[in-house]
């Protein structure tokens, strides 16, 4: 995979204009190249925005055709944990979360149930339990999550964590792609050990994506 350019995705939440307008900027780009490129959702591609069905089929597609990769966010597992519990407590916190929003997003495409759940089709919900909670390309040091490392235990951590650096052989030359925290002024932030594309696309923000490719600088694309 050294050889691809990468276009990663921060969280999208349900903002499904935002990301088509997107997805054409990065065929756009990627054609300009001519070069193998692959999308990489960073999670959170659910609540909060008006279409999150729409979000999750058009990722699908894009992953089963093999030009995509995603990562499972914490809206993604707020909604799993929801939808496989009976316990109010779940129900109610993914609610609070913007699970509202993409509820009323499935049953507008698959008509109004007694139980939230018989609206949600079951093929997107067994794509969401499938999806991996890392994505890495070992040879250029690219490690795409979706809220940050563990530097004390990587490769071997969970996901949502983040902390000092310590000199450890296995961070060298690492670099983390993330979401999951929106940026304040709307803008990625990038450093040499990390880069946060989730540019609050759901609060009035942009749809953002990090572009690298090999041996080159990081690019960033929006769509508003």
């Amino acid at each position: 995979m050294s050889d691809l350019t990468y276009y990663a995705i921060g969280d999208v939440h349900g903002e499904l204009a935002k990301l088509d307008e997107l997805l054409r900027f990065i065929r756009e780009d990627a054609e300009r190249r001519e070069g193998p490129y692959k999308i990489v959702f960073l999670g959170d591609m659910i609540d909060r925005g008006a279409d999150s069905r729409g979000v999750i089929v058009r990722a699908m597609a894009l992953t089963e055709s093999g030009e995509a990769l995603a990562i499972k966010g914490n809206h993604e597992e707020l909604m799993l944990h929801a939808c496989a519990n009976r316990e109010s407590v779940g129900i109610y916190w993914w609610a609070e979360n913007g699970g509202d929003q993409t509820i009323t997003s499935y049953m507008m495409a698959n008509g109004a149930k007694d139980d939230f759940r018989d609206a949600i089709d079951t093929a997107h919900i067994a794509w969401m339990q499938a999806l991996p909670t890392m994505i890495r390309d070992e040879d250029r040091g690219l490690v795409f999550v979706h809220g940050g490392i563990d530097p004390k235990t990587f490769p071997f951590c969970s996901d949502e964590i983040r902390g000092r650096w310590p000199k450890r052989a296995e961070l060298e030359g690492v670099l983390v792609i993330h979401g999951h925290t929106p940026t304040h002024d709307f803008e990625p932030h990038s450093n040499p050990r990390r880069i946060n594309v989730d540019t609050g696309a759901c609060f009035g923000g942009p749809l953002t994506a990090v572009a690298l490719a090999p041996n080159e600088r990081p690019r960033f694309l929006r769509a508003a």
